[in-house]
């Protein structure tokens, strides 16, 4: 794989560093640290001067960090507005995962929650956001794939089942049971859902919901990788419900892909993953195809 992994100064981008270091990647994967330094054009030449030495000892130290755990790393220091330099260097380097963390610091080479989710939204490549406590090297994880059957959910599937894991890892499939507007209003209505049509929208539901589910259980299963299921009905926003199973399950990376059944091959403000990607407690990694 070939990782781009975007830093500056903050805690947060130690904790992506942290990351990329304790997780095992393909044999082969080579890792870019980038930094980007912002500047107004009024800056005085020394202000500059002194922003570009400290990226570069920011640049360094990480790729000293990566190079001890084996990885194949070095440095990239580029100037512009973060989030748009980020972007665009992914396109220009084939990419196939850009990691950052959850939000910058505020100072001259910040990159803040915005730009986040705009890296989020128009990378060419998958985007892995980085939250949660350190974890230790090799150390097991809960990864929850969120589905619903399309296109989208099965790269997503595929990209978890081609890359090697901590042993003893769990894939937890999640699916929301979508019962349609209709459904859930008769619900509470005489004669309380007991409409053939009703039922038969729910029973095609069901098993579109499960039809999801096998799918992905047999890309991950057939790689020999550990897996469980959860279908929620849809009762609240599915980002929500993704969101409420990750926590209660205490998922350490919510891996989904980036648009779905009613998606074109878009990623637009306020949807699912957009929502899941900024609002999760841990990391989160929205799969696209590389230049889709």
């Amino acid at each position: 794989m070939n990782i781009l992994l975007a830093i500056d100064a903050s805690p947060s981008s130690e904790a992506a560093i942290n990351e990329v270091m304790a997780r095992p990647w393909p044999s082969g994967t080579t890792v870019e640290v980038l930094s980007v330094v912002e500047m107004p054009s009024w800056a005085l030449p020394e202000v500059v001067e002194e922003a570009v030495r400290r990226t570069e000892e920011l640049v360094k130290r990480a790729t000293e960090q990566l190079r001890s755990r084996g990885l194949k790393a070095g440095p990239r220091i580029l100037s512009g507005h973060p989030k748009e330099v980020i972007v665009d260097h992914a396109g220009q380097m084939a990419t196939d995962l850009v990691v950052i963390g959850s939000s910058g610091d505020t100072g001259l080479t910040r990159l803040l929650l915005g730009s986040v989710a705009d890296v989020v939204r128009f990378s060419p490549c998958s985007v892995e956001v980085v939250r949660g406590a350190a974890r230790q090297m090799g150390a097991p994880m809960k990864v929850l794939l969120a589905t619903d059957g399309s296109d989208g959910s099965a790269l997503a599937a595929w990209s978890i089942a081609l890359r090697p894991w901590p042993p003893d890892t769990e894939i937890r499939i999640f699916n929301v049971v979508d019962l349609g507007l209709s459904f859930l209003q008769a619900a509470f209505e005489p004669p309380f859902g007991q409409s053939a049509a009703l039922e038969e929208q729910r029973a095609e539901a069901m098993k579109h919901s499960q039809e999801a589910i096998r799918s992905a259980e047999e890309i991950l299963t057939g790689v020999g990788l550990k897996t469980s299921e959860m279908v929620s009905v849809l009762v609240d926003p599915p980002q929500q419900l993704i969101l409420n199973d990750a926590a209660e399950w205490g998922a350490d990376l919510i891996v989904m892909g980036s648009h779905g059944r009613r998606g074109i091959t878009r990623f637009l403000l306020g949807s699912v993953s957009d929502a899941v990607a900024t609002n999760a407690q841990c990391s989160v990694e929205v799969v696209r195809k590389r230049f889709d």
